[in-house]
């Protein structure tokens, strides 16, 4: 079974009866994702149904992935390496058909002002009224996520959340090891283009006390 494989290649001295496998295919993910359940004595790996036909090996590095997570280890595999180069070039295949005008608008801006509109648009929608997770891009369904307590802030607060999070789109990540870095050395040196990013971080969090405090009333 593809779950004992994954398991049993990342952990090669583990004992195969130690956990009994499960693996499903499920509609209710987007995109690429996946995650992982364990009880005891079972593991249970759910991925979106976009994953029955990609190359088993790379199926076995996103298992392999989410083992990892779970058993807080930090074990490389050639199907982890598969895997995450595979994560890193999906967005050419996703289907582009979320958008909305205010993040588009933002989007075209920090594009063509700071990276010459080199970065193909992404799936752009509203999240939840986060307080916590400002921003979000998404490489398994090629999707930016911003929280709606910026739809009527400052454009420049937003302009600013959408430059960071399509740097992410436009960097992706490094791999050291079994550790990814996502904000990296060209990472940061790009997102200091943007300009006073100590006041614009300062304005954000008035923004967020302000969001929060609006909320208890």
């Amino acid at each position: 079974m593809l779950a004992e494989r994954a398991y049993l290649e990342l952990y090669p001295e583990a004992r195969l009866g130690e956990y009994s496998f499960s693996l499903e295919y499920s509609g209710k993910f987007s995109g690429y994702n996946a995650n992982i359940r364990k009880k005891p004595g079972k593991i249970h790996f759910s991925l979106s149904r976009k994953w029955e036909r990609i190359d088993e090996d790379i199926k076995i590095g996103i298992m392999q992935t989410l083992l990892n997570r779970l058993m807080k280890t930090k074990v490389t595999t050639r199907s982890i390496e598969l895997y995450e180069i595979f994560l890193k070039k999906v967005h050419i295949a996703i289907p582009k058909v979320k958008t909305d005008a205010i993040l588009e608008e933002s989007y075209n801006y920090v594009n063509e002002l700071y990276l010459n509109g080199i970065i193909e648009k992404p799936n752009l929608q509203w999240g939840s009224r986060s307080m916590r997770t400002l921003g979000r891009y998404d490489y398994g369904t090629d999707t930016i996520t911003i929280s709606t307590i910026f739809r009527n802030a400052e454009k420049t607060l937003l302009n600013y959340v959408m430059y960071h999070e399509v740097l992410h789109k436009k960097h992706k990540f490094l791999t050291k090891g079994a550790r990814n870095f996502h904000h990296t050395k060209d990472f940061l040196k790009d997102e200091a283009r943007f300009g006073d990013i100590e006041k614009i971080n300062k304005d954000i969090s008035r923004l967020v006390r302000r969001a929060g405090f609006n909320d208890l009333f």
